[in-house]
């Protein structure tokens, strides 16, 4: 039983301080449900909050944005779901240059395409930008909340779960219901719900493949050109991943189709009708979803750190395939994902098969997995339980800022 109402700390604190400190506004973004709303609240407890979510308090900052912004003063103001009205950055821009206060205004939001293109025109050079995805299992273990494997896995990241106590199966039923299928009827004018659940489905489905908008579009009966609509706006509403591939002139056919992740895997087990650890015990995606949290995991650190994912996977023509690289400076540091506890041999082949292709450039590399964290099977490859990730970033020499 998780306790409810418990505080967990965000990771991406001081970063999000370390900007304020630097720029007159700071950007927080991520998927709706992150947490963006309580971190803003609980660092900058003294600003005024607006919810543009909320037509009244929407209206009246559409109405009068000079007003609203002049009446907040110079400890300046929370601007919360901000896409919603995304005209009023030009108006903070014309505040913050006649007072550049840092950390006077915080904005965030759910929606990227919109939102970032009015970032980069209207704010360019006065902006902080901080991406906020559903906790991490090192967050969870900071806070004293420890699941098993299949529990990370079911119930995902969302701080509504941990918070409430509610269970994941229906905070996620809600969290489609009320945000998912919404946003995407007004942002896709999607007439044919059915058919977008559908697509839904077939995305958690494939998650760690290569992304073939051909086949879905065959198997939902709509146009290859619907298929790209819905998979950009669900990466511009921060929902999912994809992962690009690594290539050089390695003298092989590299496969350039990027890989597919969700932003929280909670979320995508309940996309494929997982409901109990029992189910998800059992399921032939299992491995699918063990990977999709690994690479989330390096994702949130990074974010969290305020660092740059340069996060790649590599696969070439002869199924040669290393699940995740990350790059640090001109190192490349591979990392292989297994869900299991027990250590084998196999495990390093793709590995040590990268690292002859750029043995200048591939100092070690990590097997991650659900055993045995202590391991260090052939000296430039190390085994690491998959809530120990951090010390993949730590290690490295190179900070990837």
């Amino acid at each position: 039983m998780i306790e409810k109402n418990r505080h967990i700390p965000r990771q991406a604190t001081p970063a999000l301080a370390e900007l304020a400190n630097s720029f007159p506004i700071v950007s927080i973004t991520g998927p709706r449900q992150s947490g963006k709303t309580t971190l803003a609240r609980q660092h900058f407890p003294e600003k005024t909050y607006l919810n543009l979510e909320d037509p009244e308090q929407r209206a009246q900052v559409i109405a009068d944005p000079k007003g609203i912004i002049a009446a907040t003063g110079v400890s300046g103001a929370i601007f919360d779901e901000v896409q919603h009205f995304p005209a009023l950055l030009s108006y903070l821009q014309v505040a913050s240059d006649a007072q550049p206060i840092p950390g006077r205004f915080i904005v965030t939001g759910s929606y990227n395409l919109a939102l970032m293109e009015s970032l980069s025109q209207s704010l360019a050079g006065r902006v902080g930008l901080l991406e906020l995805l559903p906790l991490s299992t090192s967050e969870l273990n900071a806070a004293q909340i420890t699941l098993s494997t299949d529990e990370y896995l079911q119930y995902g990241g969302l701080p509504r779960i941990f918070q409430s106590g509610i269970s994941p199966t229906l905070t996620y039923r809600n969290y489609v219901k009320t945000y998912l299928e919404r946003d995407m009827r007004q942002l896709l004018h999607v007439k044919d719900l059915s058919q977008f659940q559908r697509f839904m489905q077939l995305c958690a489905s494939r998650i760690g493949s290569e992304f073939n908008a051909s086949h879905i579009s065959n198997e939902i009966g709509v146009s290859y050109h619907t298929i790209q609509a819905w998979l950009s706006v669900l990466e511009a509403s921060y929902l999912i991943l994809r992962l690009p591939p690594y290539f050089e002139n390695f003298g092989k056919r590299i496969i350039k189709s990027p890989k597919l992740y969700f932003s929280d895997v909670g979320l995508a087990t309940y996309l494929l009708g997982i409901e109990t650890t029992a189910q998800l015990s059992r399921d032939p995606l299992k491995g699918n979803l063990f990977e999709n949290l690994v690479v989330l995991e390096c994702y949130k650190y990074l974010l969290n750190q305020g660092r740059e994912p340069r996060l790649w996977f590599y696969r070439d023509s002869q199924q040669h395939e290393v699940d995740l690289i990350w790059q640090s400076g001109r190192e490349l540091i591979p990392i292989e994902i297994k869900y299991g506890q027990t250590w084998q041999p196999h495990f390093i082949k793709n590995l040590s098969y990268f690292q002859q292709l750029c043995p200048e450039r591939v100092p070690y590399g990590y097997v991650v997995y659900t055993g045995d964290n202590s391991l260090n099977p052939q000296g430039m490859w190390r085994a690491l339980h998959y809530t120990q990730l951090d010390r993949v970033f730590k290690a490295a020499k190179v900070d990837a800022r």
